[in-house]
């Protein structure tokens, strides 16, 4: 029973090590896990989405699709944004939610 116990204070001692240095260590976190795929051209522009099937629906309303990407720096994670305009008005006639877009992480 004690060999058990110094074995799980052992496991528990090592993630913690871990969680340490790969927060600390300058670099260790991206050699390890790589670093993520770049940000998109167009990050924080919209952009008239006229191909996919939800395009066509809003065009068949009257609604212009409009979609962009956001990266929220604070919680560094990248977001796809959509709201449809009024073809004639060109007023914002509804939004979607925000739908997180996940990144790929390259390992160099």
């Amino acid at each position: 029973m004690a060999f058990v116990l110094m074995v799980v204070i052992a496991l528990i001692g090592g993630v913690i090590y871990l969680f340490f240095v790969m927060n600390t260590v300058p670099g260790a976190k991206a050699e390890r896990w790589g670093t993520l795929e770049e940000l998109p051209k167009d990050v924080g522009k919209w952009g008239v989405d006229e191909d996919s099937e939800a395009a066509l629906a809003a065009k068949s309303e009257g609604l212009v699709r409009e979609v962009r990407y956001f990266y929220h720096e604070a919680q560094q994670r990248l977001a796809l944004q959509v709201r449809y305009r009024d073809a004639a008005t060109k007023k914002i006639a509804r939004i979607e939610p925000e739908v997180t877009v996940p990144r790929r992480r390259v390992v160099s």
